[in-house]
């Protein structure tokens, strides 16, 4: 998915430093004995892996991004076996990992894009950057292109508010599809500038004007939320009892859903054991639900730290949940069909 490992923040574009966000922390939290399994579901620089390793793990590094796996195939060479490369969707774990049920130690996944992704422009994230108007994490599915040509108004405006927290989400919708009647939109500067003119700045804004239809556009394209809440699934069949699930989490979006999962994994559900009619659902995972974020020190040296947050949940030794296509616990907004466009 992202360069994981590295910074990331919710505005998108702007120079970028490839340092791991919150390693100590995450290393803290994974616990990594020698010998042990770890999955590092987003493995883009390889930040964390390279640590889980020094520690005597082994890795299985995922990630969608071919330039990314290739990355790891490199980084392989070096580890004596230890470290496998896996092309795909970190929410497709399970399927990726099939066999190594009840296997693993230990999951570890940062959220996100990569600051790598963004600083090349012909990867279409950035505002700031001209470039074709892309944003895949992999190179799979429709682009940020087929999106803002093809949608309604209605449809680009619940993207822009749900997924960005635009407050003028219908007014930069409005003004795409009254646009692209004269010409398609193919490069980001193109979009950026319409969206720009239409959201306008405000006095005390700090951010640019796109910021936030281009982060709702990049988390829609790659279906990020949908993304995250199959992961979490996934990972509770591939966890052995006492295995750690590590996830570092930049966006309120993301942060919520990690925080629901914990919370509805960790509680009971159905009922009170008090009432022998109703069934208790034994909980799969313990939460440790002490937020972790960035050190003054490491916030103030990469300002991209500042929005982390690191939860941590710890497996337990009930079954999975029965349906792994059961995410009601994310609550997903309701936007439009990525596959119908």
């Amino acid at each position: 998915m992202k360069g994981h490992g590295e910074p990331h923040s919710s505005a998108i574009g702007g120079p970028t430093l490839h340092v791991p966000v919150l390693l100590a922390e995450v290393m803290q939290a994974l616990d990594v004995k020698p010998g042990e399994t770890i999955v590092d579901g987003t493995f883009g620089a390889g930040g964390y892996t390279r640590a889980i390793l020094d520690a005597g793990a082994r890795v299985f590094a995922i990630d969608r991004d071919p330039t990314a796996v290739e990355r790891a195939k490199g980084l392989a060479e070096g580890h004596d076996g230890r470290l496998t490369p896996v092309a795909g969707r970190f929410g497709e774990m399970a399927a990726l990992l099939s066999g190594r049920e009840g296997d693993i130690d230990g999951i570890v996944l940062d959220i996100g894009v990569s600051s790598m992704q963004i600083d090349e422009a012909e990867r279409g994230f950035s505002f700031q950057k001209d470039g074709p108007l892309d944003m895949r994490m992999g190179n799979h599915g429709p682009t940020a292109a087929d999106v803002v040509n093809t949608l309604s108004v209605g449809d680009l405006a619940r993207i822009f508010n749900f997924l960005g927290d635009e407050r003028y989400a219908g007014r930069a919708a409005r003004a795409i599809v009254a646009r692209r009647e004269d010409a398609p939109f193919a490069r980001t500067l193109d979009l950026a500038n319409v969206v720009g003119k239409a959201v306008g700045r405000g006095k005390n804004d700090k951010i640019d004007p796109a910021t936030r239809c281009f982060q709702a556009l990049r988390i829609f394209v790659n279906d990020e939320l949908g993304e995250l809440a199959r992961a979490l699934v996934g990972a509770e069949r591939l966890l052995k009892p006492g295995g750690r699930l590590v996830i570092v989490a930049f966006h309120s979006l993301e942060d919520r859903i990690v925080k629901r999962f914990l919370q509805d994994r960790s509680g009971t559900a159905g009922g009170s054991r008090h009432l022998p009619d109703v069934v208790v659902t034994r909980p799969t995972f313990e939460a440790r639900n002490k937020v972790v974020a960035a050190s003054e020190a490491e916030a103030s040296v990469n300002p991209r730290a500042r929005s982390a947050k690191l939860r941590l949940g710890v497996r337990l030794d009930a079954p999975p949940r029965g349906d792994a296509s059961d995410l009601s616990f994310a609550s997903l907004p309701a936007l439009a069909d990525l596959s119908r466009i």
